[in-house]
């Protein structure tokens, strides 16, 4: 395996990270609370995980900010256009497996 600096690291994390939002953009069929059922993790996390990387750089990014980056337009537009209602089974398929910190 060749051997990386931090800086290439660091730019190939952000391209992978990059790619990931522009494919849930293109995805938007797929459901926050089917991707947390299967794997404990959705858009709304990232955005999380982003804000907590700006907030450990000193910098503040709003909840909102920090969502509109990773869903690509304003959350609220999101729900509206994306957003379904979640059915019984997928709601007890989340309570079955929440994550503690959900």
């Amino acid at each position: 395996m060749a051997e990386l600096t931090e800086a290439q690291q660091r730019d190939f994390e952000a391209a992978a990270f990059r790619r990931l939002l522009e494919h849930l953009r293109e995805r938007s069929d797929v459901q926050n609370i089917d991707m947390m059922n299967l794997a404990g993790f959705c858009r709304n996390c990232l955005s999380n995980w982003y804000r907590d990387a700006a907030s450990d750089a000193g910098v503040e990014l709003s909840k909102e900010a920090s969502r509109e980056i990773v869903y690509g337009m304003p959350y609220a537009e999101w729900q509206a256009k994306y957003q379904l209602e979640a059915t019984d089974a997928q709601k007890a398929a989340f309570e079955a497996s929440r994550p503690k910190d959900h």
